[in-house]
């Protein structure tokens, strides 16, 4: 049986590749608990310190397998909120992971490929990428994806792109939001690992953080709690080591030691 996910190393970048290019790497039970398993993995490696994820073949991920969906239908509620739960728990992990993100999209990223995206700190994507939130047009709603693709892409954008189940291509995703970047497939690669020599240069605990910051201060609505925790944050952050040897790097001018 063919791997669903492929887990490279390239040095400090890891690339977890959806490996299903048959079914232009359509979710199913055993992909989403390998690519969970990878993130809850690479989560706690120190010598990681980027992740790509990217799809083998002509697409980024097409949502739903058909034969899953199919079993699906026929089982009970308890195991479709089972199901669901699993999915949940990889949309979190990618979310929340402690380790910059970066989605590297082409053709297709439909339904769970775009809650992917929407997960991923950052995203490019080709010309040729598609998206659609289409589960409306089979009774269904993308409600597990959706706290993520709302902070993508925002509440009106997602109120439009839910009932209808429009596909979209790059350029509207990228202005919308859900792509940061959108350039030529010659360039792809180019595009990724200028992102990655960007992270690179960053100290590791700060690239690592930055995510958790900022949810906490998009969710933190008391600006006296905000101000004392952000000032609590900078402080540990001047006196730890990284910060210390950050600070040193830039008045010596001289690259700090993560960059060697």
């Amino acid at each position: 049986m063919t791997n669903p996910l492929l887990s490279l190393r390239e040095g400090p970048v890891a690339r977890l590749r959806l490996n299903r290019p048959v079914l232009h790497n359509a979710f199913d039970a055993m992909l989403i608990a390998a690519l969970t398993g990878a993130l809850e993995a690479v989560a706690h490696e120190d010598e990681v310190r980027v992740v790509v994820l990217e799809g083998e073949g002509a697409s980024f991920s097409a949502g739903a397998d058909l034969h899953w969906m199919r079993g699906m239908a026929a089982a009970s509620e308890a195991v479709n909120r089972d199901d669901a739960l699993a999915l949940a728990r990889l949309m979190r992990t990618l979310d929340e992971l402690p380790k910059p993100t970066i989605a590297r999209v082409h053709g297709a990223a439909f339904g769970g490929g775009v809650g992917l995206v929407a997960c991923c700190d950052i995203a490019i994507g080709t010309p040729d990428a598609k998206f659609g939130l289409t589960e409306s047009k089979l009774g269904l709603l993308p409600a597990v994806i959706s706290p993520y693709v709302i902070e993508a892409i925002g509440a009106r954008q997602a109120r439009r792109w839910f009932a209808t189940a429009e596909i979209f291509d790059a350029v509207e995703a990228c202005r919308i939001g859900l792509l940061h970047h959108v350039v030529h497939a010659t360039a792809l690669d180019t595009a990724v690992q200028r992102q990655i020599d960007l992270l690179l240069k960053a100290g590791p605990h700060a690239a690592s953080q930055a995510k958790a910051l900022v949810r906490r201060v998009a969710a933190q609505r008391d600006r006296d709690v905000l101000d004392a925790d952000n000032a609590a944050l900078i402080a540990q952050l001047r006196v730890s080591a990284e910060g210390q040897e950050g600070l040193s790097a830039f008045l010596d001018k001289r690259k700090p030691g993560w960059t060697h």
